[in-house]
């Protein structure tokens, strides 16, 4: 039995060869297409190199980092210079997408940071009795409504909708008198006599 088998994977090493080399051999490669351009070695690097390599952090681009990761979206403070107005307050704030969730000043927002401080527009958050490491301010309120209403209807009769004719806006050859007449009243029991 194992003359068999060493017989065999000895044939099919053969085999392989066969087929590798008869590949290799017979096959041909296919032509260079027209519009190809060889490539050259000879020139230097285009560019500025030091952009494949990154930066040292710094500490500037680590606050707007972490700012990016608080949203404030709401602030309930108290008036500047009432009593007890120091270190209460209440801010709205969605920590990295999720929903906004109400914080105290001085309970934890995140890890080690801490709401610091709550303004009329704006929270302070940052390391508990350090300084402010981001401060974000509250969303700008959208411009308020203005325009004018609608003329008050006259006291003869209703206006008309807008896209409607009226009377006056009608040529005189395409009035009827029944334009001009008001409508018939109805008979009441003062009427019915």
């Amino acid at each position: 039995m194992n003359a068999r088998l060493a017989a065999f994977l000895a044939w099919a090493v053969v085999a392989a060869s066969l087929a590798f080399w008869a590949l290799r051999l017979l096959a041909h490669p296919l032509p260079v297409p027209p519009q190809a351009l060889p490539v050259s070695m000879d020139h230097a690097v285009r560019g500025d190199v030091l952009k494949l390599f990154p930066a040292a952090p710094t500490a500037v681009a680590a606050e707007p980092q972490l700012a990016s990761r608080f949203q404030l979206v709401g602030v309930i403070a108290p008036r500047a210079g009432s009593a007890g107005s120091a270190g209460a307050g209440v801010a709205l704030i969605a920590v990295d997408g999720q929903p906004a969730r109400p914080f105290r000043v001085g309970a934890r927002v995140d890890g080690r940071l801490v709401l610091q401080a709550v303004s009329s527009r704006g929270a302070d958050i940052g390391p508990a009795g350090g300084p402010p490491a981001a401060t974000l301010a509250a969303p700008t309120l959208p411009a308020p409504n203005t325009g004018s209403l609608p003329p008050p209807p006259s006291l003869g009769g209703t206006t008309p909708a807008p896209g409607m004719a009226t009377p006056e806006g009608v040529p005189p050859d395409m009035q009827t008198p029944a334009d001009d007449v008001p409508p018939p009243r109805r008979p009441g029991p003062d009427m019915a006599r």
